[in-house]
């Protein structure tokens, strides 16, 4: 009952008193039109919150302590009558969203702002739709189970200031090795599966047949992150707070370098993700991240799978570059 009804009630009680002790007709009929008031507002909110269905999509990328943007459809399934004055939100979560009027076998589309504190998969149970229809004396709601499961990634920092230098590499220097990079290495005949792109039109033109340019490969183009999760189980306090803080670190470092167009390589305790860049890499190292836990430290030191790649080390008890 919301405070609108309360006063109404009070109302009526005085209403009532006064029409006991003074036996007047007309009061007993504003009574009874006051306590009829109050019946069809309980019987009319209640209706007009059922008989809806409830659709989520939650957007692509959901980051702790970050506000992410859910999109929700609310469908109304009466035949007959609309809804009024309808109050959308997700069980546990505040800012509910107001729908004014939803037609009969009508559709309202609405976007609400949700913030999670911790990484990891963050179960939605139920939507709440409530209304204050018609007259505001009651607040009904009803709940309609929607049981999404939802990845929500570690935090990201405003800036990590992490480079692949940071990591052990001085820059990119070229090497002997025959790779796409820029600096010429030699000159050959095109043989099958090279890439036409690297043809030297010119001395192919002097010669008579095609000529293919081979380059330096570039080293740093390719950067590890070695994440040593490995360490006693955590509860919660400092220690367990670090942890989610190099977490955070990791992911932080892992979108830099993928926004850098570096290929990236993720090793954990738990498993090994191999170079690659792009959205996907973004992707699976950001899910890897999102539900990494502490495991018993057991085994060899992390590695990368490829020792000229500089690396990103990060542990518990520090953060080192080799």
């Amino acid at each position: 009952m919301t405070g609108a009804g309360l006063w109404f009630i009070l109302l009526a009680l005085v209403v009532a008193v006064s029409a006991t002790n003074t036996g007047n007709n007309a009061l007993f009929m504003v009574l009874a039109l006051m306590l009829g008031l109050l019946v069809v507002s309980g019987l009319v909110s209640r209706w007009n919150v059922r008989s809806l269905h409830v659709e989520l999509k939650p957007p692509a990328e959901i980051y702790a302590r970050r506000p992410a943007t859910l999109r929700f459809k609310v469908a109304n399934a009466a035949r007959w009558l609309p809804r009024w004055l309808l109050l959308f939100s997700l069980d546990g979560h505040d800012r509910p969203r107001l729908i004014p009027y939803l037609p009969r076998r009508g559709r309202s589309r609405g976007e609400l702002e949700l913030l999670f504190p911790r990484r990891g998969i963050h179960r939605l149970e139920a939507a709440v739709v409530a209304s204050l229809f018609p007259f505001g004396f009651f607040t009904k709601s009803q709940s309609y189970a929607v049981e999404q499961e939802v990845l929500v990634y570690p935090e990201l920092f405003a800036a990590s200031g992490h480079r692949p230098r940071d990591a052990g590499s001085a820059g990119e220097d070229g090497s002997d090795r025959r790779g796409r990079g820029f600096e010429l290495h030699q000159l050959r005949p095109f043989r099958p599966g090279d890439d036409p792109r690297d043809i030297h039109w010119k001395q192919t033109a002097k010669v008579g047949q095609p000529i293919f340019v081979e380059r330096q490969e570039e080293e740093g183009r390719r950067v590890s992150i070695l994440f040593d999760n490995g360490c006693s189980p955590l509860p919660e306090g400092p220690d367990r707070e670090r942890f989610e803080q190099l977490v955070s670190e990791a992911a932080t470092a892992a979108c830099d370098f993928l926004d850098q167009g570096l290929d990236l390589e993720l090793v954990t305790r738990g498993g090994r993700w191999p170079f690659g860049s792009g959205r996907r890499q973004r992707y699976a190292v950001l899910e890897a991240l999102a539900l990494i836990e502490p495991v018993p430290a057991e085994g060899e030191p992390l590695h990368g799978s490829d020792p000229r790649a500089p690396m990103l080390r990060l542990a518990l008890d520090r953060r080192e570059a080799p």
